[in-house]
C-alpha cells in the first residue's frame, strides 16, 4: 500500500489509514449533510452535536416521553463496547445512526433503532501511552459535519471519518512535539467548517493550546496558545505578549506553563464567539511555576475568540494564580435568561473552585458569583473586581486544615443542562477536600506528576484506618450531589445528595424530565421542576456519560454510553474503601414500552490474601513508599488500594512479585497499559515500591478487607 505524507500547520497529515482500523457493514440509507443551520435548526429528533447544538444547553424539546409516563420506560437495546476503561462519551445521533465513542478513541456506528453495529474504528493506540495522561484513556465523544465523523485518539491525534463506512479520509497529529506528554480525550466541535480541538497533559508538564483545522482537508487553520512561551523564541502575537506580564520567573521551563483546553467549547452563531475553557497550571503550585507571583492567563479562564481567526476578544479568570488544579475547563452553557430586570446574553459554568459564575457573553462582564458548593479556599468572589477574595494563609501555607474543594473539584467534567421550560440550570456536583503541602523534593524526577505538593496527604490516610472508617471518609469527602439553581438568583431552586464521588452527567427534556445516571449503576429520571425520583433502573455497572434523546418514527428514545473509570476510577480507593464496583462497557437505549433485558453479570466476592513475599526492613519500606506516592499512587490509589479500574496491586503482588523488575522497569505488562519505567525508576527503587505493595497488603488482609470481582 503506498501513502502520502505531508506536512500541515507544523503537524504530520496522513492522507489516509496508516494508523488505526476499521470494520463496517453495508449500509444503504441515504445521510443528509450535517451543516451549521442543520444544527441550530435541530427539532429534537437527532442529536448532532456534543451539547445538542451550539448553546450546550443539552436540553431536548422532545415530550413524547415525560413525567406521566416515565415510569413505562424500558431497555430497548444495548450494544457491548470494544474496551473496559472509562466511558465519558455523548452520543451523537443523525440520520438514524447512533455514533459513539469509547475509551482511547474508539469510534462505533449503531441502527438507531435496532442496535446492529455498522462499523467499528480502531485507532490502535499503544496502551502503555496511558502514563503520559492524567485520568484514564477516556474520550467525550464525536463531531459530525458533511459526511464525515472527526474523533481525537488518546495519543493526540485527529481523524476524519466516512460517516457511512468508518474509513479514515484523514488523520493529523495535533501535537506541536512528540516529546511532551500531550493528549486528547475531549470531543470535537465543529465551527463553520473548522473542527476545534484541544489537548490534555498539564499535570505533567506541557503548554496548552487550541487548534482549528479545515474540516474537508485537514489543514490547520488557526491556533490559539492559551499560556506564553518562552520570551527569547518571540511571541506569536501581541496578546501573548500582554499575557507574559501576568507570568513571573522561567515558567517555560517550570512546567511550560499548562492551561491545556481538555473539555469544553461552546459557540455563538451570531456573535461569531468561540468560547475556550482553560485548565489548571503546570506545576500546580504557582511557587514552582511562576515566582508565587501573577495571575498566569490565560489558567483557569474563559476566554472568547473570534471563530474565523482565533483573535482574543475577551477573558474572565475564575482562579486568578490557580495554585489548587481549579480549573476553568467545566462544561460552559449559552442562554438567554432576564437578568435583573434585563434581557441578557450570558455564559454560564460551575467550574471546579465551587463558584457558580453568569458572565454577559458578548463581553465577558462578570453578572454573578455565588458558592454552589461547601467552599473555604476564598471567602466570595468582590464583584467590583471580579476576583475571589482568597483565605488568610492559604497562599503562604499557614492555612489550617483540609482545603475545599480538592484538586477533583466541586463539580469536574460531567456536563450539566439547561432547561429553559424549568429556567434551571442542573448541576452534577460533589463534595471534596484535600491538604495542599508544599513538596518541592520531585522537581528534577521524570515521569512524575508536576504538582509540587505531597501526593501523600491528598490520597493517603494512617494504616491504622478501618474500612469502616475510609468508608465513612468517602462518604463525607466524595459525595455527589444533584443541584437545580436559578442562574437570575444564583441560588439553588432544590438540591438532593447522593452517593459515591460524582454522578453521571445529565440530560433535561420538555417532558419535565431530568436524567441522571451514578456510579453504582442506577440510571434515574426525575421530575425537572422539583427533584422528584419518578422512574430508575439497575444497569449493573457505573454511568458516568451524559444522556441524550432522539426521536425516530414517531418513538423518543434515551441513550447512555456506560462505563466506569475515569478519574473517579482512578486514585481514591485509600479515602474511600474498596469500591465493589466494576467496568461494564455499553450503550443503552430506552424507551417506552420496551423489555429487552441485560444479561447477568456475574461476581464473586474475593479475600485479600496474605502476602508471601518476605517484607523488608522498615526503612525500605519508608523508600518504597515515598516513590509509590510520587510514580503510583495516582493510577494504582493511595495506600495501595486501587479504586477498582486499575489493578489493586496488593491482591496480586503473590503473582507478580517474581517479575516484577520485569513489569515496573521493562515494560512486560505496555499492552496492558504498565508502560516501562526503567528509565526513570532504579531496579533498587522498584524492589522498595515492592516491599512497600506488601506491607500494604499485610495490613489489608489483616483487616479482612474483601473485594467483589467479575468472574472468569
Amino acid at each position: 500500500m503506498s501513502f502520502a505524507i505531508r506536512l500541515i500547520g507544523g503537524a504530520l497529515a496522513l492522507s489516509i489509514l496508516t494508523t488505526g482500523c476499521s470494520r463496517s457493514v453495508e449500509r444503504t440509507a441515504d445521510s443528509a449533510p450535517v451543516t451549521a443551520q442543520r444544527i441550530i435548526a435541530a427539532d429534537g429528533s437527532e442529536w448532532l452535536s456534543h451539547g445538542r447544538d451550539y448553546s450546550e444547553q443539552r436540553f431536548s424539546p422532545l415530550t413524547n416521553i415525560n413525567d406521566g409516563n416515565v415510569q413505562q420506560l424500558g431497555l430497548a437495546w444495548f450494544a457491548d463496547l470494544p474496551t473496559r476503561r472509562g466511558i465519558e462519551a455523548t452520543p451523537l445521533m443523525a440520520d438514524g445512526v447512533l455514533y459513539v465513542s469509547a475509551s482511547w478513541g474508539h469510534v462505533l456506528a449503531f441502527d438507531a433503532r435496532s442496535g446492529q453495529q455498522l462499523w467499528h474504528f480502531d485507532p490502535q493506540v499503544a496502551k502503555d501511552y496511558a502514563v503520559r495522561g492524567c485520568c484514564d484513556g477516556v474520550n467525550r465523544g464525536v463531531a459530525l459535519w458533511g459526511d464525515k465523523v472527526y474523533a481525537a485518539s488518546y495519543d493526540g491525534r485527529l481523524n476524519a471519518l466516512d460517516r457511512k463506512t468508518g474509513k479514515l479520509i484523514w488523520q493529523v497529529d495535533t501535537r506541536i512535539n512528540t516529546t511532551d506528554p500531550y493528549t486528547i480525550t475531549g470531543a470535537p466541535r465543529i465551527v463553520d467548517g473548522r473542527v476545534i480541538i484541544g489537548n490534555g497533559g498539564a499535570e505533567l508538564g506541557v503548554r496548552g493550546y487550541v487548534s482549528a483545522y479545515d474540516a474537508q482537508s485537514g489543514k490547520l487553520d488557526w491556533r490559539f496558545f492559551t499560556v506564553p512561551g518562552n520570551p527569547a523564541k518571540g511571541f506569536e502575537n501581541a496578546t501573548q505578549k500582554w499575557i507574559a506580564e501576568t507570568w513571573h520567573g522561567q515558567w517555560w521551563e517550570n512546567g511550560k506553563g499548562g492551561g491545556t483546553a481538555w473539555d469544553s467549547f461552546a459557540y455563538d452563531p451570531e456573535l461569531k464567539l468561540l468560547y475556550i475553557g482553560v485548565g489548571n497550571g503546570s506545576s500546580w503550585n504557582r511557587k514552582v511555576r511562576s515566582d508565587g507571583k501573577g495571575d498566569n492567563l490565560f489558567l483557569s479562564s474563559i476566554v472568547a475568540v473570534k471563530a474565523d481567526t482565533g483573535d482574543y476578544v475577551w477573558h474572565y479568570q475564575t482562579t486568578p494564580g490557580d495554585s489548587w488544579d481549579y480549573t476553568a475547563t467545566q462544561h460552559m452553557i449559552l442562554a438567554d435568561i432576564e437578568f435583573a430586570g434585563q434581557p441578557r446574553k450570558v455564559i454560564m459554568q460551575a467550574p471546579k473552585n465551587g463558584f457558580f459564575y453568569v458572565l454577559d457573553r458578548a463581553t465577558g462582564e462578570l453578572l454573578s458569583a455565588e458558592k454552589y458548593m461547601p467552599v473555604n479556599w476564598a471567602s466570595h468572589v468582590d464583584m467590583a473586581s471580579g476576583r475571589p477574595v482568597v483565605a488568610p494563609g492559604l497562599r503562604e501555607g499557614t492555612f489550617p486544615g483540609m482545603v475545599q474543594p480538592a484538586p477533583s473539584g466541586a463539580h469536574n467534567w460531567q456536563p450539566m443542562t439547561y432547561s429553559p421550560q424549568t429556567g434551571l440550570v442542573y448541576i452534577p456536583a460533589m463534595s471534596s477536600g484535600a491538604i495542599y503541602a508544599d513538596d518541592f523534593s520531585a522537581r528534577d524526577r521524570k515521569g512524575v506528576w508536576n504538582t509540587n505538593y505531597a501526593v501523600a496527604p491528598m490520597l493517603e490516610v494512617p494504616d491504622a484506618v478501618t474500612v469502616e472508617q475510609r468508608k465513612a471518609m468517602g462518604e463525607m469527602l466524595l459525595q455527589s450531589t444533584l443541584i437545580a439553581r436559578d442562574p437570575t438568583t444564583n441560588k439553588d431552586a432544590w438540591r438532593i445528595d447522593g452517593g459515591y464521588f460524582s454522578a453521571s452527567g445529565l440530560l433535561s427534556t420538555a417532558g419535565n424530565l431530568l436524567f441522571q445516571g451514578d456510579l453504582d449503576g442506577q440510571f434515574r429520571a426525575r421530575a425537572a421542576d422539583t427533584g422528584k425520583l419518578l422512574w430508575q433502573r439497575d444497569v449493573q455497572g457505573g454511568l458516568m456519560a451524559a444522556p441524550i434523546s432522539y426521536q425516530l418514527d414517531g418513538e423518543q428514545y434515551i441513550a447512555i454510553a456506560q462505563g466506569w473509570g475515569g478519574i473517579s476510577g482512578l486514585p481514591y480507593g485509600a479515602v474511600s474503601g474498596p469500591r465493589n464496583m466494576i467496568n461494564i462497557s455499553r450503550l443503552l437505549v430506552f424507551k417506552l414500552g420496551a423489555e429487552a433485558p441485560l444479561p447477568r453479570v456475574a461476581v464473586v466476592e474475593q479475600s485479600l490474601p496474605a502476602p508471601t513475599v518476605e517484607l523488608a526492613a522498615e526503612d525500605r519500606v519508608a523508600q518504597g513508599r515515598e516513590l509509590y506516592n510520587l510514580y503510583c499512587a495516582v493510577c494504582h490509589g493511595g495506600n495501595a488500594i486501587s479504586a477498582g479500574l486499575i489493578s489493586d496491586l496488593r491482591y496480586r503482588i503473590n503473582d507478580v512479585a517474581p517479575i516484577w523488575q520485569a513489569i515496573v522497569r521493562d515494560g512486560a505488562m505496555a499492552s496492558l497499559g504498565m508502560p516501562a519505567r526503567g528509565e526513570v525508576i532504579t531496579a533498587e527503587e522498584a524492589e522498595a515500591i515492592k516491599h512497600y505493595v506488601v506491607q500494604q497488603a499485610q495490613l489489608g488482609h489483616a483487616r479482612g478487607e474483601k473485594r467483589m470481582v467479575r468472574a472468569r
